[in-house]
């Protein structure tokens, strides 16, 4: 339980550094472009087309003519066309870039964690490229599906609080641990991790599910407040991603920790001199200055 609180704690210290700041808005950067790009060769190709069908559908048409909307609504139809091109495009959006920069983001925070914290620990490459990604989807297709099965359950007013915060968690955790160990973990070390951290390694993921609930109120309200529609989703996707990163951080610390602690103990079993991870200091420096964990250089 103090390893796991200690990881907290720093990947929440971790997250107050400018690199991690700017790595969590790098969303909010790669939709802008997008959205730029995107408006500048399709925006009146589009728009011509969300007015045409607007305006060919007999249903809006009547609506229009019993709220005594002169024209047909022709002035409304450009507001609302103009409206639901940029409701409908935005998830997707929202969704590419998060992907995208979800996917450097991990690794880049691991090796964050391991230079700073890790800096001798070897690296054994354990986990692939292509490994993670499948991974990475088989996991997202099972949680999807589990989330799927489950909506029924939803009804029971408890379980809506405890299923899905307990579905993302796992997903989290099948994820991030296998991120965390990928570079520094050999398989045997990393199968042996998991299997032996793995309540904890689940109970840190089911705590970032339900951090992983506030950007969606965020995101509700700006669906709700059209006005702050603009305001709001930016504001949700950088706190997704800030909880992202602070969960990827705290698998980091968490995993990292657990490995150079493992090696420490099969190294002093074997009865090798000194173990690989910790730091050659300089003879004047006494040893009462080694951090606590042996490899640790900064918070």
């Amino acid at each position: 339980m103090n390893a796991v609180l200690d990881a907290g704690w720093r990947a929440a210290v971790y997250c107050l550094r400018p690199r991690v700041i700017a790595l969590s808005m790098a969303p909010l950067v790669v939709m802008l472009l997008l959205g730029w790009g995107l408006a500048h060769f399709y925006w009146e190709p589009a728009l011509a087309w969300t007015r045409g069908t607007l305006g060919d559908w007999p249903l809006l048409a009547r609506v229009w003519g019993w709220l005594g909307l002169g024209g047909g609504g022709t002035g409304v139809n450009d507001v609302l066309a103009k409206f639901m091109l940029v409701l409908g495009v935005t998830p997707l959006l929202v969704l590419l870039s998060v992907t995208v920069v979800a996917g450097l983001l991990s690794p880049a925070l691991t090796r964050l964690v391991a230079q700073r914290r890790f800096p001798l620990l070897e690296r054994k490459h354990g986990g692939t490229l292509f490994g993670g990604v499948a991974r990475s989807l088989a996991a997202t297709l099972v949680a999807f599906l589990a989330l799927l099965v489950s909506i029924p359950l939803w009804l029971i007013p408890p379980l809506i609080l405890v299923l899905p915060p307990l579905i993302w968690g796992w997903l989290t955790y099948r994820v991030l641990s296998f991120d965390a160990l990928a570079e520094h973990a050999s398989t045997e070390e990393r199968e042996t991790l998991l299997a032996r951290h793995r309540v904890w390694l689940l109970g840190i993921g089911v705590v970032c599910g339900y951090l992983g609930t506030a950007p969606s109120i965020v995101w509700a309200s700006g669906l709700l407040f059209a006005a702050a529609f603009v305001v709001l989703v930016p504001i949700a996707i950088w706190i997704y991603m800030l909880v992202f990163a602070f969960s990827a951080l705290w698998y980091a610390h968490y995993c990292l920790d657990a490995l150079a602690t493992l090696r420490q103990r099969r190294a002093l079993v074997d009865g090798t001199q000194q173990p690989q991870v910790l730091p050659q200091l300089p003879p004047a420096e006494s040893l009462t200055a080694l951090p606590s964990r042996g490899v640790e250089r900064q918070p």
